[in-house]
């Protein structure tokens, strides 16, 4: 594999680790503090609120690998399923796709004879046309054999982790008023620092990330927080 090539799948599996780290953590962290908040609007037990969490906590995480198993496992598929429609329609129909080609390069600025070139160059090679046709005209990345594993695990995981930092502060302490203020700061320091990570990996202001990041998770909080309110009166 050429380094031009190695370079391009780490920068896949960065993607894939972001996007999966982010989905897990955030959504696990979001959905026990909101637990959290509407039970103990609801409830004075801290028993109660352990237990409420803790099933949150487990019934999230296997949810949530399994649903970036699956979902990551269909986008391998659906990405195989079109590779054998492109090499069909390549051997069949090699002139509307070369013109499918052509058309694209054209759109990217190629005129006259440089058009012509860069149409054939791509189209003389099968694999580099494929590539071309899957990433250009169907706008789809592969997925690797084990991505969806992976996906699946990761997910889990960092739901996991996510899921446990609101839950942190009542271990140290039995007074909810006290558990529930620490369980608010904790949970908004976390996700601002996911997004500032999620900056830091990708494009975008360092502030400006973490903010919306923690504004987004302390904002679905507070929707527990009500509920819990509301029907707890």
């Amino acid at each position: 594999m050429s380094k031009k090539m190695e370079a391009i799948h780490e920068m896949h599996a960065k993607s894939n680790f972001l996007s999966d780290f982010i989905l897990g953590s955030q959504d696990g962290l979001v959905n026990v503090l909101g637990i959290i908040l509407g039970v103990t609007a609801a409830s004075v037990s801290i028993q109660i609120v352990f237990i409420a969490s803790l099933a949150a906590l487990v019934a999230e995480s296997i949810s949530m690998g399994a649903v970036a198993y699956t979902s990551t496992s269909a986008r391998r598929k659906q990405y195989l399923k079109e590779v054998e429609r492109e090499k069909f329609e390549m051997r069949t129909m090699p002139q509307m796709e070369r013109a499918e080609v052509k058309e694209i390069f054209r759109e990217w600025g190629y005129k006259g004879s440089k058009l012509e070139k860069v149409t054939d160059d791509i189209t003389s090679n099968p694999k580099a046309w494929l590539e071309f046709m899957m990433a250009h005209e169907l706008k789809l990345a592969p997925v690797a054999k084990g991505q969806p594993l992976r996906s699946g695990v990761l997910v889990g995981l960092a739901s996991v982790v996510g899921s446990a930092i609101p839950l942190v502060p009542f271990i140290f302490t039995s007074n909810i008023p006290t558990g529930v203020m620490w369980s608010i700061a904790v949970s908004g320091v976390a996700l601002f620092l996911i997004g500032v990570y999620e900056a830091k990996t990708t494009v975008g202001s360092l502030w400006a990330s973490g903010i919306r990041m923690a504004i987004i998770g302390l904002v679905a909080g507070i929707g527990g927080y009500l509920v819990g309110r509301l029907l707890g009166a």
